[in-house]
């Protein structure tokens, strides 16, 4: 089944989500607008993460898991695609923790366009550095882009994630705690990146922090216990009058 596309880029219809007899999302209905931030917000167990699982399909590789819903993007409903790694270079993936490739700061950005047939140097040189200014890494590793990627430190390998997921090019980033592990200033200018980006892709990011939310996000959606609680303009979710009683809650840590 095929939708118009409109200013939403993504749109979910009845998502549930199961990981054996656990209920990770229960009949999530709700739309991400193109070229914006998407925060997504929540206490721990919330199904923040299962979401951004299910956008690209990653949620497949987990064993037990059983979806069912609806997910479009761009209008097309994705269960239906039969070329999954065509979705997945769609719809980038930033996980909380970086996961580098054992190779050098080049070859892990380069590694993609490769596979898709970029073989002259001066294209994958062209490629490389715009990744790398665009993930804000670009001034630190130039002189070192023969490196393992290893040995750069935590904030440079989670911004070198970033660039390696923007190698793909992709339309959609999802983003699952990328602060979790790296200090306020690296933090910071990875957020001014993604403000930056914005535009240019559409942004779905997951964080326990409100505070991140609130400073990134076009529109923010909590959830709780697999559920949603609400879906708003960003302004409207941190306002004195939210309209729902636990996002009131939420946003000001009086739970969570």
């Amino acid at each position: 089944m095929r939708r118009v596309a409109d200013e939403n880029q993504i749109e979910i219809r009845d998502l549930t989500v199961t990981y054996g007899a656990r209920r990770a999302l229960e009949g999530i209905t709700l739309s991400a607008p193109r070229g914006k931030i998407f925060a997504l917000i929540g206490p721990a167990s919330a199904g923040k993460t299962t979401l951004l699982k299910c956008i690209n399909r990653t949620i497949e590789l987990v064993p037990g898991a059983r979806v069912s819903g609806e997910i479009f993007v761009d209008g097309e409903e994705i269960h239906g695609l039969r070329d999954v790694f065509e979705l997945r270079r769609r719809i980038g993936m930033v996980f909380p923790l970086p996961v580098g490739l054992p190779m050098s700061v080049y070859d892990n950005v380069a590694y993609a366009p490769r596979m898709a047939g970029v073989r002259h140097k001066a294209e994958l040189d062209e490629i490389v550095e715009d990744c790398l200014r665009r993930a804000a890494l670009w001034d630190e590793v130039k002189d070192r882009l023969k490196v393992l990627g290893s040995m750069l430190s935590g904030g440079q390998q989670q911004r070198l994630t970033i660039a390696r997921a923007l190698s793909h090019d992709p339309e959609i980033l999802c983003l699952d705690e990328f602060s979790i592990a790296i200090d306020p200033v690296t933090t910071m200018r990875i957020e001014d990146m993604l403000l930056d980006m914005k535009g240019r892709m559409t942004i779905v990011l997951a964080t326990n922090l409100v505070q991140q939310a609130r400073r990134l996000g076009d529109v923010t959606c909590l959830l709780n216990k697999g559920r949603l609680v609400q879906v708003d303009r960003t302004e409207v979710m941190f306002s004195e009058d939210p309209g729902n009683r636990t996002t009131y809650e939420y946003v000001r840590g009086i739970f969570g």
